[in-house]
């Protein structure tokens, strides 16, 4: 595996608390793997054999129902954790929205590193909270807000998202964002058809309040407005 000294998410994934020496022994138990869009990394409800960082892409993370209908209940991005640690059985799928690359680990030996590692331990914690309040932001979305108030919070959060990891559309601006998923993938996070989605983005674009230069594509003209609606 190349060396974490030199990985890209270094300073921002959860092997940021470690130091040289300790991430000299977790590149020992790590190793690199390429995904390709629609390629499924765990699968949920087997065996929780593996957890991983993600380096680059972007993957979606599901659970579904016994009639195969799934929702997706998370998008991961660089630095971020996936897996389930500590545990035995896998809770969500996580699949491929992008071509990704992942830093991958054996449960049991990531677990037992993290269990002699405290700052390691104590990292995974904050972003597990930080997993914690998303979910309960994205409980009052699902159950309270109206179509109109779900695309405009939706929109919002993933150009905070996607910036924080460094995931915004080329040009740098955190008001564009490209969105690496389509407005099926973006009505299946939000609890909404595909059709209604389309009206409420094209309600927006008429208000002035974003652009949609293209089907993945979001640009964000007047924030505040766009907070408003939220």
């Amino acid at each position: 595996m190349t060396s974490c000294a030199t990985c890209i998410v270094r300073n921002s994934a959860i092997c940021g608390a470690l130091s040289n020496a300790e991430l000299a022994t977790l590149n020992k138990i790590g190793r690199r793997r390429t995904l390709e869009a629609g390629e499924t990394l765990i699968w949920e409800g087997e065996e929780s054999v593996l957890v991983a960082n993600v380096i680059d892409g972007v993957l979606k993370v599901t659970t579904s129902l016994k009639d195969g209908r799934e929702q997706i209940v998370g998008i991961a991005c660089p630095s971020d954790f996936l897996g389930r640690p500590f545990g035995e059985n896998a809770g969500q799928s996580v699949v491929a929205l992008s071509d990704a690359k992942v830093c991958l680990f054996a449960r049991e030996a990531f677990d037992g590193f993290a269990r002699e590692h405290p700052d390691l331990q104590t990292t995974l914690l904050e972003r597990i909270l930080g997993e914690l309040d998303l979910s309960r932001r994205w409980m009052l979305l699902l159950s309270r807000k109206t179509a109109s108030e779900r695309v405009a919070t939706f929109i919002l959060e993933m150009s905070q998202r996607l910036a924080d990891h460094g995931c915004a559309a080329p040009g740098g601006s955190i008001d564009t964002l490209r969105l690496p998923f389509g407005r099926q993938q973006m009505a299946d996070i939000l609890g909404m058809t595909i059709e209604t989605v389309s009206r409420q983005l094209t309600e927006l674009k008429k208000r002035g309040v974003i652009r949609l230069p293209s089907r993945q594509a979001i640009e964000i003209v007047d924030r505040a407005a766009l907070e408003a609606l939220a």
